[in-house]
């Protein structure tokens, strides 16, 4: 199945107070392994992460992503005019199936986006060049938005981004990325349970649940705070 919603939300139960485990963007492919009365089982296909996610009516999979979102968040219109209704906002790394272009916008599923919010789909950088677009955004627990993003779901969008493969969990992340001799810039800091990215040798990056925010800190001073409040320890650099 193809996700044609601005994004669905994954759940560790089928229960309505069931936590926030991961989400799936838009254009991303899953499978269903199950269906009950008001929910799913579902397998992403990009990660193989399983969960549940709310019944909805969903497209069998029968697009190709030409490009992917590659701003923070980006308006979607019903018409190519950015003063036309805003049906919808999409999140960084979203994928998109784009059919034409005019006067700067491009057309996809009946909808247009702005041409400065999207690359081509085999576009690729140095993979953390623009993490810190997410400055400040909100921690979310299973978040993968513009909206909310926990730790680990912020270094994985940044590898999706690139086409490259990322676990959706801090331990299976730990375990998949080779380990660093030095904290430099792009090396990953790992404590059991949290990950932070380093944008140079003196400054770090992460979605940190104390301050309830992305936010970019002095790397020793993180090191110290992690250990003095959590009692955790650094674990490796990858």
């Amino acid at each position: 199945m193809i996700n044609k919603y601005s994004y669905i939300n994954i759940y560790e139960n089928k229960k309505k107070n069931s936590k926030l485990s991961s989400q799936i963007l838009y254009g991303e492919k899953f499978t269903i392994l199950k269906k009950y009365k008001d929910w799913y089982r579902i397998k992403t296909s990009y990660d193989k992460y399983e969960g549940y996610i709310k019944k909805k009516k969903f497209e069998e999979f029968n697009f190709k992503p030409t490009h992917k979102v590659s701003s923070l968040k980006a308006n979607i219109f019903l018409k190519p005019d950015r003063k036309s209704q805003i049906k919808m906002k999409l999140s960084f790394s979203s994928l998109l199936h784009v059919k034409s272009n005019k006067k700067g916008f491009l057309n996809f599923d009946n909808y247009w986006i702005q041409k400065s919010d999207v690359v081509p789909l085999n576009y690729r950088e140095k993979i953390f060049k623009r993490i810190s677009i997410f400055r400040n955004v909100k921690y979310k627990w299973g978040g993968k938005k513009f909206d909310g993003v926990d730790c680990s779901g912020l270094i994985q969008l940044f590898y999706k981004f690139n086409n490259l493969y990322c676990p959706r969990d801090t331990g299976p992340q730990f375990k998949y990325f080779k380990r660093f001799k030095s904290i430099k810039k792009d090396a990953i800091i790992f404590w059991k349970g949290h990950v932070a990215v380093c944008l140079s040798k003196k400054k770090l990056i992460h979605a940190y649940g104390p301050k309830k925010k992305v936010i970019i800190m002095d790397v020793k001073k993180t090191i110290n705070l992690i250990k003095k409040t959590a009692k955790l320890e650094v674990i490796g650099i990858k």
